[in-house]
């Protein structure tokens, strides 16, 4: 079988255990990506059921990085429910069940606990600021870690339709202070509060504080927008045949499904 991106990340992290770099990109990586969910039920409305597996050290649902090795493991079609990684984990947070990843059908299996679920909704739960105080001059991006442009890069090319484009721009405002700020250009409705968590995810497990980046968003014919196009570093998200709606819980990152 051919091994997934998380397989690979989780083999870099077993090939390094101690560079916390190449871990917080293995935790990236599980949080962007689309878990399948096994449940003991098809789901209704925003409320799941998942299967629960009692363990000698707590209860865990299980979760695969691909939907043929949930059926691997079942050993036949079972109710299933398809969620970003950051969905499943924000889900469980809070509760007392861990998660089991890919057990018995991927080289990167791993039972997460439910300590290091909350940490990681923490670490996704946090936002850079929205852009508040008066912006003096912007200029070119400078002193970021190459290790955030890569993750923003990464994070940015799978937010399809949510936005036309972003520019990354350095500021400084009016009391002195320097900084960086991401602009979203023509955002679809109500995609706001995805992008900006978009952001945290990028930064979150890139090693950087979330308050070293701003991000604001702007509509094409900001006068503002020229001046950024000019000065900024500029990422392109994909764009869909048809425009998205930021409706379904998958995407809405403040509205994760229930538990039953």
């Amino acid at each position: 079988m051919t091994e997934t991106p998380l397989d690979l990340a989780f083999a870099a992290t077993e090939a390094a255990p101690d560079d916390i770099p190449t871990r917080l990109r293995y935790y990236a990586r599980l949080t962007e990506g689309e878990l399948f969910l096994l449940l003991e039920r098809e789901g209704k409305g925003d409320t799941l059921d998942p299967k629960v597996f009692d363990l000698e050290d707590g209860p865990i649902v299980l979760a695969f990085d691909r939907e043929d090795r949930l059926t691997e493991f079942t050993g036949m079609p079972a109710p299933y429910a398809a969620l970003p990684g950051r969905v499943v984990v924000e889900m469980l947070a809070g509760s007392d069940m861990g998660l089991g990843l890919n057990l018995g059908v991927a080289p990167s299996a791993r039972v997460f606990p439910p300590e290091i679920l909350a940490w990681l909704a923490e670490t996704l739960s946090e936002r850079p600021e929205e852009l508040e105080n008066r912006v003096a001059a912007f200029h070119a991006p400078r002193g970021l870690p190459e290790a955030v442009l890569t993750a923003l890069d990464a994070r940015l090319a799978r937010m399809e339709g949510l936005a036309a484009l972003a520019y990354l721009v350095g500021t400084e405002y009016e009391g002195g202070q320097r900084g960086h700020m991401l602009a979203f250009v023509d955002a679809a409705p109500g995609a706001e509060s995805a992008l900006a968590r978009a952001v945290q995810g990028a930064l979150g497990f890139s090693g950087i504080e979330a308050g070293q980046l701003d991000v604001t968003f702007l509509a094409a014919n900001d006068t503002r927008a020229a001046e950024l196009a000019r000065l900024g570093l500029r990422f392109d998200l994909p764009q869909p045949a048809k425009p998205v709606e930021v409706k379904a819980p998958g995407l809405d990152p403040d509205a994760p499904p229930k538990l039953r």
